[in-house]
């Protein structure tokens, strides 16, 4: 069995116009929706194996919340893809093939387009948006990453910060 956790970067800044979208930072409510779902996650999950993060600064500065949470900032469990940055559905089917063999359940950390569009090739409750900090398991009965594939995986669960408001700090 092997686990798939789609994470949507936290709500990021558009102030500084003449910033390139790759570098865009998070803003006041990423900032505060990133560690509130890090938490929900992490009691949720209790462990994971790895993080795989995009490039995009607001990317990365959303699963820095969540390796803080699992105690992974600064190690190997942290992993960095520019594949998952502007990518299609097949490049982030392609990044999760080429998971190492030891990893069991992996966060995925991007953007959509490609993680609502791959959310809806699983089975499962049909999401219209992940949202920003957005989080979906997909739980696939499988024994090799190879052979990851949405005919052979469903949705577990969906979470996004609004559910959360006020029951979290």
């Amino acid at each position: 069995m092997k686990t798939i956790y789609l994470v949507r970067h936290a709500k990021s800044s558009w102030e500084d116009a003449d910033l390139r979208d790759h570098d865009r930072p998070l803003n006041k409510r990423g900032l505060s929706d990133g560690p509130m779902m890090a938490s929900v996650f992490k009691e949720r999950e209790g462990d994971i194996d790895a993080i795989v993060t995009s490039t995009a600064v607001r990317a990365n500065s959303t699963a820095n919340f969540f390796a803080e949470e699992f105690g992974f900032l600064g190690t190997d469990r942290v992993l960095h893809s520019a594949n998952l940055y502007c990518s299609m559905s097949r490049d982030v089917h392609d990044v999760i093939r080429s998971l190492p063999a030891a990893f069991e359940s992996v966060a995925l950390f991007g953007h959509n387009p490609s993680f609502t569009a791959i959310a809806n090739q699983f089975e499962g409750q049909k999401i219209p948006n992940v949202p920003t900090c957005g989080l979906v398991k997909i739980v696939s009965n499988i024994d090799s990453w190879e052979q990851w594939s949405a005919r052979k995986g469903s949705i577990e669960y969906f979470i996004f910060p609004k559910m959360f408001k006020g029951a979290k700090k």
